[in-house]
């Protein structure tokens, strides 16, 4: 199985594992999907956060106003008499006003935020290090649990404006938001290794050679963005080695000249006849 360390620009997103004889269009199909389920965990968990502080969305016309405001224009909520949580809600008011403030009792925060941080752990990069691949049923799963989560919470289940609820029906509007940057829809998904496009139509031993044992950094973006920035030959942590050697090298050299002193000369490294005098077995001589 070839591994993918896969990349979007310089950050680590997942490692891949596919067959070598795969063909191209099958691996850009299940990266791109991999890629867009990982964002879409993201999302899911920084909003089910967002629920667990401080409840459920308010309807459009009422978020971003005051609570006078809301009084002034007689505008009720009623999706907050029927999304109450198990075992009640606790008052948390939202500063932007976007959530009714009824959230969750610490009980339920705790499962949601559990069943958060075990979703995290499964899409984790540091998975990469551990170098364990990252597949399509596992970002499902995680998805998965953080329905069940949300469903023991709110068996009532969520407002249909709620994004959470979006979300996990796969509905959810990005338009105009950060998040759409993001995505990489698979038509437009052009994958790149050593400063080569896997092109469709291909397989990707094409590409690697025929070692179904390789192991490659590959970088996914949009088409029509050009090559993107090789990997650096050092990695950064060996740089810092080459960086600390070299310092220390050269602060010895500085002490050594402040000494003003030769007696450097006399060590066997500064000697140019001491491998001469090794091979001749002489190199320990001592004379009285």
């Amino acid at each position: 199985m070839v591994k993918i360390h896969l990349k979007k620009g310089d950050e680590s997103q997942f490692l891949y594992e596919t067959p070598v004889d795969t063909p191209v269009d099958d691996v850009i199909k299940d990266v791109t999907c991999i890629y867009n389920g990982r964002l879409k965990v993201q999302r899911l968990c920084a909003d089910i956060e967002d629920l667990s502080l401080h409840g459920i969305v308010l309807p459009p016309n009422m978020q971003g106003l005051t609570d006078e405001q809301i009084i002034e224009l007689k505008l009720h909520d009623e999706w907050a008499d029927k999304c109450i949580p198990s075992g009640g809600a606790i008052d948390t008011k939202d500063k932007y006003g976007r959530r009714n403030g009824k959230a969750p009792n610490k009980q339920m925060q705790e499962v949601l935020n559990k069943t958060i941080q075990g979703a995290k752990d499964m899409i984790s990069k540091k998975k990469v290090d551990a170098n364990v691949p990252l597949t399509q049923a596992t970002v499902t799963e995680a998805i998965s649990i953080l329905k069940g989560a949300v469903t023991i919470v709110y068996p009532m289940g969520l407002p249909p404006h709620d994004t959470v609820r979006h979300e996990l029906e796969n509905t959810e509007d990005l338009s105009g938001t950060q998040a759409s940057t993001e995505i990489i829809e698979e038509p437009n998904a052009s994958l790149w290794w050593a400063g080569k496009e896997f092109l469709r139509g291909k397989k990707l031993s094409d590409f690697v050679g025929k070692n179904d044992k390789t192991k490659i950094v590959a970088k996914i973006q949009k088409k029509g963005q050009g090559a993107p920035s090789r990997e650096p030959v050092v990695s950064e942590e060996e740089q810092k080695k080459m960086m600390a050697y070299y310092y220390k090298k050269q602060e010895a050299m500085k002490k050594l000249e402040a000494d003003g002193e030769d007696s450097y000369l006399d060590a066997a490294w500064a000697d140019s006849n001491h491998l001469k005098r090794r091979f001749h077995g002489i190199s320990n001589l001592k004379f009285r």
